[in-house]
């Protein structure tokens, strides 16, 4: 087995933090890819791995993309992930996220979490008795922060809308037919947003019930799990799980643009040219999907109010044409682009 340091994802992280609480039967990982810009910023994923080597994987791939989130949102804060390992039933005890609370305190302040997939506010709540280094928790109305899920799925709704003019030379949803993977916090927010604007929606889960019930309420269609990232459609929007961009997901692809909430979309780099080889627009998912941390990471620093995060989403739109533009004048995909940028924000460029 190749070491921490050999695997493809690691990246020259600044710390990979393994913690083990046999009390409470906590497994977790920290991984903080970057403080150049502040303390690592990203939320914690509650999830089973069928391997544990394959929760490193994520851990590691998620702090990098927390890393280039947040530099590309304009926050002062570097970049970071906590990953819980669940068992098959995807347990979750008080006992467990009080350990997991001391494993961040134990970090002093370099890693600040939040929630992710898994987890809720009142995890945070029990998280937040035993660390201060916690954001995403219940606010008073008009206040930065709680739920960051809305504010990613208005981000990622401004950013699709971004890619319909674009690619579609369009200022509005109307009539656009969009397939979303994924319809949970942001994927429903989403499509609530875009049935709103007359959007035409086809909805896919892994809950097909919960599939089935939005789109009834919303007047959409639904397909199998299975079969969402292959539907005919304007727009595919994933936002469930990452890494659904692959060699063979993308030949199947009948679309002219890609745009979700879901984070590392990209199963490789080079699944970026595949995009760009059959001239679908992408939204590098680290910038449209940033409108929950910048919500959050602003609670966190006592900065502005529920009117400064939305004037920051608003400038999401902008992010992606500044990405879509450099990749048409220099020929390089939309993805290598935002990684460029991102890099040289963080100081490694």
């Amino acid at each position: 087995m190749p070491s921490l340091w050999d695997l493809p994802d690691f990246d020259a992280h600044e710390g990979v933090h393994f913690f083990s609480d046999p009390a409470s039967d906590l497994r977790a990982i920290i991984a903080i890819h970057s403080t150049h810009l502040g303390p690592a910023a990203g939320g914690t994923r509650l999830w089973h791995y069928a391997e544990a080597g394959d929760a490193v994987t994520d851990a590691l791939r998620l702090s990098r993309g927390m890393s280039f989130k947040n530099a590309m949102a304009g926050l002062p804060v570097g970049g970071g992930k906590g990953v819980i390992l669940a068992d098959a039933a995807r347990t979750k005890t008080p006992a467990m996220l009080a350990a997991f609370g001391r494993a961040i305190e134990s970090l002093g302040g370099r890693y600040v979490t939040a929630e992710d997939v898994g987890m809720g506010e009142a995890d945070l709540v029990a998280i937040g008795r035993e660390t201060r280094h916690v954001s995403g928790l219940p606010v008073g109305e008009g206040r930065a922060g709680g739920d960051p899920g809305p504010s990613t799925a208005m981000g990622v709704f401004l950013g699709v809308k971004a890619a319909i003019r674009q690619a579609l030379g369009k200022d509005s949803a109307q009539g656009v037919h969009v397939a979303i993977q994924g319809v949970g916090s942001v994927g429903g927010g989403l499509a609530r947003l875009l049935a709103g604007e007359g959007a035409r929606l086809t909805l896919a889960d892994v809950d097909r019930a919960r599939a089935e019930r939005l789109a009834a309420e919303l007047g959409g269609a639904t397909v199998d799990a299975a079969e969402i990232l292959s539907a005919e459609a304007d727009v595919v929007s994933p936002c469930a799980l990452g890494a659904v961009l692959t060699a063979e997901s993308i030949a199947a692809l009948r679309t002219p643009i890609v745009a979700g909430g879901a984070n590392n979309q990209l199963a490789t780099p080079e699944d970026g040219d595949r995009l760009h080889a059959r001239n679908i627009l992408y939204a590098p998912d680290y910038v449209i999907n940033a409108g929950g941390i910048i919500n959050v990471t602003l609670e966190y620093l006592g900065q502005g109010d529920r009117a400064e995060v939305e004037a920051r989403l608003r400038q999401i739109p902008g992010r992606l044409e500044t990405i879509w533009a450099e990749s048409a004048a220099s020929g390089d995909t939309a993805a290598r682009v935002a990684d460029r940028m991102a890099m040289a924000l963080i100081g490694r460029g």
